[in-house]
């Protein structure tokens, strides 16, 4: 058993590319994630030495539990890539992504292909954990299946475990489903049921409440959280709270929010992950539209952080938004 799943039920942060960056993560594992997987990085990068592959592998030691996800579809290569993150960055353990939708991915026999491919996706794990399973754990992540007619998760768990594979996480839609739809989580149950080692349920957990119901109705032995958390990273520390008291805490006031928002941008800067400030600004254009959801008078909020390439910017609308939102309360209190 993996020491994470004893006598607890863990919360992991999904991996997701473009998100979960060192940074980010950070602020994650503050608010209460358990767990933590990196970015997917490309096994021929790795082996390549590959700089700007590389950096995806970055996190800290306040992060751990935390594993490096890697895709391929060379078992052998993927190994050889494995022990070299493990001389880097010493990770806790080692996961493979089964399960990624995205053509890039998918098109060099990597992620859910593999799905279609249970012979390779048996010897690609199983090399990897020929490779380095006797260093840390290997673990998986996949879809319930490439289609609706191929609804295969129960076999392929069955396959992974006899690879060694000690614990894999599913999300609960087809690879042609993309991330539209509801996630079948009869399938994520059945999984769980029948198998030998922790099967963590992926997919539409966005509140506490369901959270603890998945928890409760299921034989998962943790969650992972992706895309909720984006908008909503509170998500962690009001579950583990809503698990432990039954009652959710205050959601987090708009200054409060704002206050994360600008935090989250001084770090990323800091980081240096994509570069000067501008830069920096200009590449989580897309992050900050989407905190701001909720927001009152989101829609002109996003399109002025559409447009932002300093933190100063981020300021400025977090101070204007903030006032307007006091005047017009003012004036609601006063009419």
């Amino acid at each position: 058993m993996l020491p994470w799943f004893e006598d607890q039920f863990p919360i992991y942060l999904a991996p997701m590319a473009g998100v979960t960056d060192v940074t980010f993560r950070t602020l994650c594992k503050e608010l209460g994630a358990d767990v933590m997987v990196t970015e997917f990085v490309s096994a021929e990068g790795i082996m390549q030495a590959d700089h700007r592959t590389r950096k995806y592998t970055t996190f800290t030691d306040a992060q751990r539990p935390v594993g490096v996800q890697l895709f391929g579809a060379d078992g052998e290569r993927m190994g050889e890539a494995a022990k070299k993150i493990i001389d880097w960055k010493q990770p806790d353990f080692i996961d493979l992504n089964f399960g990624c939708p995205v053509n890039k991915v998918v098109s060099k026999n990597g992620g859910s292909s593999l799905l279609k491919d249970c012979p390779l996706l048996t010897d690609t794990a199983s090399k990897i954990v020929k490779a380095v399973g006797d260093q840390v754990p290997v673990t998986g992540k996949i879809r319930i299946g490439w289609d609706q007619q191929s609804i295969n998760a129960p076999h392929v768990c069955r396959l992974l475990e006899d690879c060694g594979i000690q614990a894999i996480a599913i999300h609960g839609r087809t690879r042609s489903q993309g991330y539209r739809g509801e996630a079948d989580w009869e399938v994520i149950d059945e999984c769980a049921r029948s198998s030998g080692v922790p099967i963590i349920g992926n997919g539409d957990i966005d509140s506490a409440e369901i959270l603890k119901h998945r928890k409760e109705t299921t034989a998962v032995s943790g969650v992972m959280i992706g895309r909720a958390a984006m908008q909503n990273p509170w998500i962690f520390s009001e579950a583990k709270s809503f698990l432990k008291t039954g009652e959710l805490p205050p959601r987090p006031s708009i200054a409060e929010r704002w206050s994360f928002v600008i935090r989250h941008c001084r770090l990323a800067v800091e980081s240096d992950r994509y570069g000067e400030e501008k830069h920096t600004l200009m590449a989580m254009r897309s992050r900050l539209m989407t905190y701001c959801k909720g927001f009152p008078g989101a829609k002109p909020l996003r399109q002025q952080l559409s447009q932002v390439t300093s933190i100063a910017d981020v300021e400025e609308i977090a101070a204007r938004s903030q006032t307007l939102r006091e005047e017009n309360w003012n004036g609601a209190v006063s009419d």
